[in-house]
């Protein structure tokens, strides 16, 4: 099996363009991938097949096996390669994702794409939606308590993935590791969420911990980043373009009011190449 280690800001994976469907025990097989030990080291692995409904489709795999819906990271990393390896020469490409459909804006100087634009679509904010098990329109900064006692408030957004923003005065106070497998599997999110800690220092300007949903933490989330812009305008923090910092770089998210889109602007850095013997 042939596949591509990209990044998107430190959010790895392991690309693969090679099948016409996923393998068999693919569940089995991202988590060996994965595996930062004994396998490539990766947060996921992201499979490029045919689509009847866009130019590509893409499916994801995070390092615990399971499959995630969207990942604005591996998106951008996807756009990369597919223009890079000439699969397509267009600079404005379509992507099928488990979330839907989406656009992505190819920005490329001299034959390398440097940045990609990915139109994110809109954010669902109804609490069954998300998934939660919470009842009405909107979760916005709702109590939430972990198993060892820490409180918090919470936004709840989804990107086509569940999100739980919680602003805090210092994300030096936070211990990710310990009350982020907590938040993840809470009640709350029958299908566990992703879980983003973010200081605000301007309007348009933030800092985001991430622990992914079936990940851990990561270097960097996209998706999170739209949902960081997203609840901050919801509880009147930030502006609707905002500049999102994470521990792998920085993200551009823009809410636009013109279309309810979120657009996520950022890079993607294609590594190495590699064979895995299955």
């Amino acid at each position: 099996m042939k596949f591509t280690k990209m990044h998107g800001l430190g959010n790895d994976f392991a690309v693969v363009a090679e099948f016409l469907s996923v393998p068999e025990g693919v569940s089995e097989l991202a988590k060996n991938v994965c595996d930062r030990h004994f396998g490539v080291g990766a947060d996921g692995l992201v499979f490029i097949l045919p689509s009847e409904k866009a130019q590509f489709r893409m499916r994801i795999f995070n390092s615990d096996g399971s499959e995630s819906e969207q990942c604005g990271n591996a998106v951008r990393c996807v756009g990369k390669f597919l223009y890079e390896s000439g699969r397509t020469n267009s600079t404005t490409v379509t992507l099928e994702t488990g979330a839907g459909l989406q656009t992505l804006q190819l920005h490329v100087e001299n034959g390398i794409v440097t940045r990609v634009t990915v139109d994110m679509g809109e954010p669902k904010l109804e609490a069954s939606v998300i998934p939660t098990t919470l009842t009405g329109d909107q979760v916005v900064e709702h109590p939430i308590e972990t198993t060892s006692g820490h409180r918090y408030a919470f936004t709840a957004v989804s990107m086509g993935n569940p999100h739980a923003v919680i602003f805090v005065d210092t994300l030096a106070d936070v211990d990710l590791h310990h009350v982020g497998p907590q938040l993840e599997t809470h009640a709350y999110f029958p299908r566990k969420t992703n879980v983003e800690f973010v200081q605000v220092h301007a309007p348009n300007d933030v800092t985001m911990h991430v622990w992914e949903r079936g990940a851990g933490e990561t270097l960097a989330c996209g998706s999170g980043a739209c949902s960081v812009g997203v609840a901050g305008v919801l509880t009147g923090r930030t502006d609707r373009r905002v500049t999102v910092h994470l521990k792998g770089g920085d993200l551009l998210i823009d809410w636009k009011e013109s279309d309810n889109h979120v657009y996520m602007t950022g890079p993607a850095t294609r590594v190495y190449e590699g064979t895995w013997l299955l």
